[in-house]
């Protein structure tokens, strides 16, 4: 029921915030029930105190001292307001500080154009602050080498549980790496839109249209560096960029659940489709799907054969149009 760090707008710590709910689940509760039911180790007595000084809570009439929680619509609406206002001027403030830093010289298109960031951790920092920032749509376009481990997708899961949309081309080798197509369904099952192709020209994060990334190699395994695009101009011809790839590029469905009875054998079949599609070899194909080398090339011979393909991409295309409408 909790969510603490949300009520921090209106100025409540985290003890607070437990006993404010407390009290509405445990209405005309006295001290010494509330005490039973406390389960945090601050005094519950000294919180009480704390929230009915600020209206949050009241004592109620009686030869008893019970307590009862305000209307959380009353209790918290000016608190609220107060932080709304607070906000509104943070963002004033923001706009102000933009303004400044993009006339600090005499030649601030230059300035506005793009900036320049330096060492793989205040790149990755950058990259991260854009798109915690993001509203209305990431794209990006993603391939070797990484700024950070592989297998760590917490920040783009987080972005999409916060219903910022994301769309995402890999290219074939960000797939085949180990535990890539793991990484890739995590992603999907959380709500990334994903496609592939054989090869993108450039790594890239675009966010809102707005701002974008474009993370610069100075060696081959390696990100030292970044270009952040701030530009109109430029950012019009990287989103129209991005939309042509994504044109191109082929497709990636979630696996159906293997958890399903009955479903095992289309769940590895739907998972060699995409590899298939990716365009990996076998002994790619054979380490995602933790086969044998021989167990996979028989699997696409036997697909191969039951829909008359010729090559092993026909049969991966053949297959995925033939998928049900609602593994799509």
């Amino acid at each position: 029921m909790s969510d603490e760090a949300g009520l921090a707008a209106a100025g409540l710590n985290a003890d607070q915030v437990a006993a404010y709910e407390l009290i509405i689940t445990r209405p005309s509760s006295t001290m010494s029930e509330l005490a039973k039911a406390w389960t945090r180790s601050a005094p519950v007595a000294a919180i009480v105190a704390e929230l009915q000084a600020r209206g949050f809570v009241i004592q109620e009439d009686g030869p008893q001292r019970r307590y009862a929680a305000v209307d959380p619509d009353i209790a918290l609406d000016t608190p609220l307001a107060d932080y709304e206002g607070q906000l509104r001027r943070a963002r004033e403030h923001v706009a102000e500080l933009a303004q400044q830093f993009r006339s600090r010289s005499q030649d601030g298109d230059r300035a506005t154009l793009v900036e320049v960031v330096t060492g793989q951790r205040a790149v990755l920092q950058r990259i991260t602050q854009l798109q915690f920032g993001a509203r209305d749509e990431i794209c990006c376009l993603d391939k070797p080498p990484y700024l950070d481990a592989p297998g760590t997708a917490a920040t783009d899961v987080e972005l999409l549980e916060r219903g910022v949309p994301c769309r995402t081309i890999y290219e074939r080798a960000s797939v085949e790496h180990p535990g890539g197509l793991r990484e890739v369904e995590v992603l999907l099952a959380a709500g990334q839109q994903a496609r592939v192709l054989p090869r993108i020209p450039m790594k890239l994060y675009l966010v809102d249209r707005r701002h974008a990334v474009l993370p610069l190699q100075r060696e081959p395994a390696s990100v030292e560096s970044a270009v952040v695009v701030h530009a109109p101009a430029l950012l019009a011809a990287l989103s129209t960029l991005f939309e042509g790839l994504w044109e191109r590029a082929l497709p990636m469905q979630l696996p159906a659940d293997p958890a399903q009875p009955g479903r095992r054998a289309s769940v590895d079949e739907h998972r060699l489709v995409t590899l298939l599609l990716s365009g990996l070899t076998d002994e790619a194909i054979a380490r995602q799907l933790a086969l044998g080398y021989r167990t996979v090339q028989r699997h696409i011979a036997a697909l191969m054969t039951r829909l008359g393909a010729h090559t092993r991409f026909q049969a991966g295309v053949q297959a995925a149009l033939n998928q049900p409408e609602a593994e799509r």
